[in-house]
């Protein structure tokens, strides 16, 4: 009897909320988003960056930048080894890619956080990249865009990690003095001092479906606080409700959404 040859990896993918078996090239044609019940998968920082951007409009800045481990941070695994790891498993240097580009032909600073490197941990090199990406936009007189997708302040880094929140704080402060806008799109997870730095600061904060965007965990405020959380506490929904959401926006509208946002903020193409 002929032997069945089994199917080959990587054809088929579960959607982690239904359950759906997808084709996995059809769900990365549909920007990685279940066509059965909507569920934004995680996607990586390039992946973003095409889906978002004009081809071949990217120019990539300050790619090799690397983190040292200035504190000489101990644990289980050494900070170094956990950066090699990453570096590796991802292929990029940070948790964080960043450059020059165009949506319709508008020229835009964008910045992308990669959550699958140390969960989008905000570093010394992730806080240096996204002021220089903001610097280069305010020379240039261009938007600045940031998606954020992370677990917040590194903790290897200590107060290094805790300073780029003042940094890009800064940084966009002095952007919006040459009354230049910034775009910030938030992405699940975005947590702790991302949110509470950069994250929160756009002229329009625009949300995925359903990202979870706060600053300490639940279980940490409920501890904290001895009260009950709302329903939905934490979620891109909720957080419109009250205010703090301008937008949300499905990722396969997001590019023409933000052509539209930017075309009104008085930016052409060019």
């Amino acid at each position: 009897m002929k032997k069945r040859k089994g199917i080959p990896e990587g054809l088929w993918t579960k959607c982690e909320n239904c359950n759906e078996m997808l084709y996995a090239q059809k769900l990365q044609e549909n920007q990685l988003v279940c066509p059965k019940c909507d569920h934004h998968h995680s996607i990586s920082a390039h992946d973003r960056l095409d889906f978002l951007l004009d081809p071949d409009s990217f120019q990539e800045m300050d790619e090799m930048m690397e983190t040292k481990d200035v504190l000489q941070f101990t644990g289980t695994a050494s900070y170094t080894d956990r950066l090699k790891h990453y570096q590796k498993k991802s292929g990029i240097q940070e948790a964080l890619v960043s450059g020059l580009g165009k949506i319709e032909s508008i020229p835009i600073s964008i910045s992308v956080m990669e959550f699958a490197f140390l969960g989008g941990s905000m570093g010394s090199v992730v806080g240096e990249k996204i002021t220089r990406s903001i610097e280069m936009a305010t020379q240039n007189k261009i938007p600045v865009i940031i998606v954020s997708a992370s677990g917040g302040a590194r903790m290897y880094e200590g107060m290094l990690s805790l300073m780029q929140m003042a940094k890009t704080s800064g940084a966009l402060s002095r952007h919006s003095e040459k009354k230049l806008p910034f775009i910030s799109v938030l992405t699940h997870p975005t947590m702790g001092g991302v949110t509470a730095s950069f994250a929160s600061l756009g002229d329009l904060i625009i949300a995925e479906p359903k990202a979870m965007v706060g600053f300490a965990g639940a279980r940490v405020i409920k501890e904290t606080t001895l009260q009950d959380l709302p329903a939905g506490f934490q979620t891109s929904e909720f957080l419109s409700d009250h205010g703090l959401v301008d937008l949300i926006v499905p990722r396969l509208q997001m590019r023409s959404v933000l052509a539209n946002l930017l075309t009104y903020l008085g930016h052409a193409p060019v």
